[in-house]
């Protein structure tokens, strides 16, 4: 009796892939429609400018001193908004996790997240600005002679951005947190340890991977600004980020070829950030120490 010839799925299988690999497939399809071609794409077109050699639209941006602030403008914004945010999440977390109405504070603190930078923006205009309820209320009591400035500059995207991108990193806060086990805490407190030296040996260094990953996932967040920016900033000016000059040539100067290079410059310096959190985190993390009264 002769054996029948193995049908295609014997003979995926002989290779190492069965039914659970092949479920991989449309997740792998999405990721190079979505991803990977757009950002070959771009990559090509970058080095297609319209003046010059296939360099060109990278010594304009480093070579003009309006396009390359952009760059600085944008770290200035991003950097202060990741380190404020992460600082009021780690407390603000420790906390909500001891409560006993977790959800519901929870909650509250992400909902500007829900609401969209757009409308929180113009929610601002009009809460913060020189007619807003914030500088009247601020004028009737005496405190003020004059309007406070928080629109149309730069610490009216820095607010913009703490208020929208706050809730993000509370909640991968949060999560790293409640993830710990509190019979740890329980032991080092039977030690003797106090509340500072608990932190310190024990969550501190179990959260610090962690935070790493909030630091980067919060700063690409920030890195990307754009409604704010033109919104509540001053776009032609002190609020002239990197993403606006990359509108600009795409949409004004109708230059596919400089928008696109503008845009792997966003993606190095998002990812040089990253590489150097991680290789940073790897360097000062040793784990946690049980015990000690600090």
């Amino acid at each position: 009796m002769t054996t029948p010839p193995p049908n295609w799925r014997q003979k995926l299988a002989g290779r190492g892939i069965d039914g659970s690999t092949l479920l991989v497939l449309p997740a792998l399809l999405l990721l190079l429609g979505l991803f990977v071609y757009p950002f070959l794409y771009g990559l090509v077109v970058s080095f297609q400018p319209k003046v010059g050699g296939w360099l060109g639209n990278y010594q304009r941006f480093f070579g003009d001193p309006f396009l390359f602030d952009t760059l600085g403008k944008t770290l200035a914004l991003a950097f202060p908004v990741t380190l404020v945010s992460l600082l009021l999440a780690v407390p603000v977390a420790m906390r909500v996790r001891l409560m006993t109405r977790q959800r519901l504070l929870t909650t509250l603190l992400v909902l500007p997240m829900t609401l969209g930078t757009v409308l929180v923006a113009q929610g601002m205009l009009g809460y913060f600005g020189p007619q807003g309820w914030f500088n009247r209320t601020l004028m009737d009591l005496g405190l003020m002679s004059s309007p406070v400035k928080l629109t149309h500059n730069y610490w009216g995207v820095l607010l913009s951005l703490l208020i929208t991108g706050f809730p993000f990193t509370f909640l991968l806060t949060l999560s790293h947190v409640t993830g710990i086990d509190p019979a740890l805490e329980h032991a080092a407190a039977t030690l003797g340890a106090r509340p500072a030296a608990r932190f310190r040996h024990i969550f501190l260094p179990l959260l610090l991977p962690g935070l790493s990953m909030t630091f980067c996932l919060s700063f690409v967040q920030a890195f990307s600004v754009f409604p704010s920016a033109v919104l509540v900033g001053e776009p032609a000016n002190a609020t002239r980020v990197i993403s606006v000059a990359a509108y600009h040539a795409a949409f004004e100067e109708y230059d596919e070829s400089m928008a696109s290079a503008i845009a792997m410059l966003m993606g190095v310096v998002q990812l040089g950030v990253v590489v150097a959190v991680l290789s940073l985190r790897s360097l000062v993390y040793r784990g946690p120490v049980v015990g000690g009264k600090g």
